[in-house]
């Protein structure tokens, strides 16, 4: 008689273990809490995007959809844009369509990110961005956001660029801690990143939920910025 000996998995990335939002998402169940660590809604599902839904799918809108997305959505998303931000993009070729925001980040992150660069981003973050760069062989560099305000300091963010990075990542308005950039903070970044190869991904998926009267400032509303931009 043999003994098969087990198959080891080796994780690239092993240190990962279980994220924050899988146990906070395990908790709030357990508890009967709200999850606001993803937007998980206390309330069912509007009748009127089920019925919507129901009727696309029996019209046979059920099958796949082209690559990119289909035509008269992105078109929507660029309109959109336009209205809200003055900024126009072109529907065919400058909008993408993914099927979560976080499949946008890996997928903005996995296609321009190469082995050896650096990619700049702030902490606390979303707990994605960090693991990403690292599938790709290239270095996260962690800049602390300046407790209790959640503002960035551009001499730090200055000082931490170098030939080798590639991208920049930011998040307004932020999570976890709300704060808002200002139009300020778009100048600062042009100034740091003109002249040079930089991108810039800019994580705007609450850009509608600002309560305090003050003005999401989109990094599309920056013309210099819009040129390396890249806006989930």
């Amino acid at each position: 008689m043999s003994i098969q000996t087990p198959v080891q998995f080796s994780s690239k990335l092993p240190d990962v273990g279980t994220t924050i939002f899988t146990v906070i998402g395990q908790l709030s169940s357990q508890h009967h809490a709200i999850n606001l660590s993803q937007g998980v809604p206390s309330f069912p599902c509007s009748p009127e995007l089920i019925a919507g839904v129901t009727r696309a799918m029996s019209l046979g809108h059920n099958q796949y959809a082209p690559m990119s997305g289909l035509v008269s959505l992105k078109e929507v998303v660029a309109e959109k844009v336009k209205r809200l931000y003055g900024q126009h993009y072109d529907a065919g070729r400058e909008v993408t369509i993914t099927a979560s925001a976080s499949e946008g980040l890996y997928s903005a992150i996995s296609a321009l990110v190469h082995p050896g660069d650096e990619v700049i981003y702030f902490e606390p973050s979303f707990d994605s961005y960090a693991p990403i760069v690292r599938l790709q062989g290239a270095t996260p560099v962690a800049l602390k956001l300046a407790v209790p305000s959640f503002t960035i300091n551009w001499d730090e963010v200055q000082a931490a660029i170098t030939p080798r990075t590639r991208m920049v990542i930011l998040n307004s308005p932020h999570n976890p801690s709300g704060q808002v950039l200002g139009a300020d903070d778009l100048t600062q970044l042009a100034r740091l990143t003109h002249n040079t190869d930089i991108v810039i991904l800019s994580d705007e998926v609450y850009e509608h939920v600002v309560f305090d009267g003050q003005r999401h400032h989109s990094m599309a509303t920056h013309n210099e910025l819009a040129d390396r931009l890249i806006v989930r």
